[in-house]
């Protein structure tokens, strides 16, 4: 078992023999900007966060960074990790009472098995102390935006959707997005938000953008990353002071992710958006008083239907190649391309490539190997089309990923037109 010490400031001098101790505050193991980047904007919240999303927004720092520095091939399985992390928290109690649902979502999101063991804090650390006090300092000159929706928006396709349909239907979100990593997603972002800014005439100031990302990654599977990412997107609606729908676009398929084959189903079948973790999460805000209700309008949706059923077509697809959905997208400029593209190969390349074929639009998207030509690729093509000639029972393929239990036939039925509409894709390859 990996044994962790969870520190946020310096002055933190709590110790434990066997652990590593990982300062959050230290910029050589760990960047975010909450606290840092566009102080302005983030004033425009109207109240102090809540503690509770305080901590959960930590907590899912914490388990990003040990899932970004322990390697999975390192384990007997090569993929099964065991962690132990010691955490300071503002409200212990209601953590101690939500430890084992925590636990339980954490190992279904990330396939390893997670401990937690929670200490106070019995103070804010710097980056909240000052925020706080610029909240009074600038009470009176500081523009207050109160809102009730939030969306997440990460420069992919789905979010893109989303984020049309919802300001076309007149309603007036705040738009989270996040980056890690390389360069490539935050391009992308600039560009859909530039876009939507822009068509629908809506303030730059309610799309807010942060960054957060542990020093010299040594493992790139990064299944946790979604908590980090939903987390930044709970903190700033706990902001509200009442509750916030918290909108998260994506395709049902891509939610349910579904390996193909057998072979595919370790660090491609990610579960950000599964309705079993989803199940698992909610409860835990709920619990904490956190008045935030995540939804996905697009759960029984196939990217295709998505975009087919946009409410500003017109807009979609001219803006539809500025979306990225590759999982690798820094990948061509680790190769010395001046940008960052999309593979074309993997499965969310494939699957978009799917959904825009049936669509039938002219699909500008600069795509690095179209034709599956590369050897790699190759191997991907043949994967996709011996899953998709293989009988499958859509009942029981459903819960390979996660258990299901409410509208089984619903889930079902999705599950076959996904496979549909990446069959005929193929069919053209």
């Amino acid at each position: 078992m990996e044994r962790f010490i969870c520190k946020l400031s310096s002055s933190d001098s709590f110790k434990k023999e066997g652990y590593s101790e990982v300062g959050l505050w230290d910029s050589n193991m760990f960047r975010y900007t909450m606290w840092k980047k566009n102080k302005r904007q983030l004033l425009t919240i109207p109240h102090f966060f809540q503690d509770e999303a305080l901590d959960l927004f930590y907590i899912s720092l914490m388990v990003f960074y040990v899932d970004c520095q322990v390697r999975r091939k390192d384990s007997p399985d090569r993929w099964t990790r065991s962690f132990m992390i010691e955490m300071p928290v503002l409200k212990k109690a209601k953590w101690d009472a939500n430890k084992q649902l925590l636990e339980k979502a954490l190992d279904f999101l990330t396939g390893d098995h997670w401990t937690f063991s929670f200490r106070d804090r019995p103070y804010y650390i710097e980056g909240e102390a000052n925020y706080k006090k610029n909240l009074w300092h600038y009470r009176k000159s500081r523009v207050i935006n109160d809102m009730d929706t939030f969306c997440m928006l990460s420069g992919g396709l789905d979010s893109f959707i989303g984020a049309i349909n919802l300001l076309k239907e007149g309603v007036r979100p705040v738009f989270v997005g996040n980056y890690n990593g390389g360069k490539g997603v935050s391009v992308y972002q600039n560009k859909v938000i530039a876009s939507l800014t822009t068509h629908f005439l809506y303030d730059r100031r309610n799309f807010f953008q942060f960054y957060a990302s542990p020093m010299k990654s040594k493992e790139n599977t990064t299944r946790s990353r979604s908590l980090m990412f939903f987390s930044h997107a709970i903190l700033l609606a706990s902001g509200m002071g009442h509750q916030v729908n918290l909108c998260i676009p994506e395709n049902g398929v891509i939610s349910l992710n579904i390996p193909l084959t057998i072979h595919r189903a370790g660090s491609l079948s990610t579960r950000t958006t599964h309705p079993y973790y989803l199940g698992l999460l909610q409860p835990i805000l709920d619990n904490l008083g956190i008045q935030v209700k995540m939804y996905n309008p697009f759960q029984f949706k196939t990217k295709g239907e998505m975009i087919l059923e946009c409410k500003d077509w017109d807009f979609l697809k001219e803006n539809l190649k500025w979306t990225m959905s590759c999982s690798h997208p820094d990948l061509g400029r680790w190769k010395g391309e001046s940008a960052s593209n999309h593979c074309g190969v993997c499965l969310p390349c494939t699957i978009r490539r799917a959904a825009v074929y049936k669509a039938k639009i002219n699909d500008d998207t600069i795509y690095r190997d179209a034709n599956f030509q590369d050897e790699k690729a190759s191997i991907n093509l043949k994967s996709y089309r011996l899953g998709l000639a293989q009988h499958c029972n859509s009942y029981f393929a459903i819960q390979k990923n996660g258990s299901i239990y409410a509208n089984k036939e619903a889930f079902a039925d999705l599950y076959k037109r996904g496979r549909l509409e990446l069959f005929e894709f193929l069919k053209t390859i």
